[in-house]
């Protein structure tokens, strides 16, 4: 069901975290997507993934960090399966140019989402996206 994951942190300056994990910590840039999204390779299989501040995600309190676990296939699919396990989500799936996401949480409280993920647009040149 899950082809890969990433814990996202949510950051008020895209520049200056993107300089953070990349020359302060070493750790390689693997895409940008303007301010919109950062992706940062630790090794091993961990990605970090760096998203702008919003209204309803503030960084450094409870909500600024989650997991995202990107799915093989269909989120739809994956929801239903998830949801027959007893997993309660957040509102619908949220289909948008760059994906379908919906997030969940865990026992704790922690947050998590599912990802499927729509590459076609940076296929075609949409938007800026740079590959590291």
């Amino acid at each position: 069901m899950f082809a890969t994951g990433n814990v996202t942190v949510v950051v008020s300056n895209m520049d200056a975290s993107v300089r953070f994990y990349t020359e302060v910590l070493g750790l390689k840039l693997q895409y940008r997507f303007g301010d919109h999204w950062a992706s940062v390779e630790v090794g091993k299989g961990l990605t970090i993934g760096l998203h702008p501040a919003s209204e309803h995600s503030i960084p450094g309190r409870k909500g600024s960090m989650s997991i995202g676990l990107e799915l093989t296939g269909s989120i739809h699919e994956a929801v239903r399966a998830l949801e027959a396990k007893g997993v309660k989500f957040q509102g619908v799936v949220n289909e948008g140019k760059s994906g379908s996401f919906v997030g969940f949480e865990d026992p704790d409280g922690n947050s998590l989402y599912l990802a499927q993920l729509n590459w076609s647009h940076v296929d075609q040149g949409e938007g800026k996206y740079q590959h590291a």
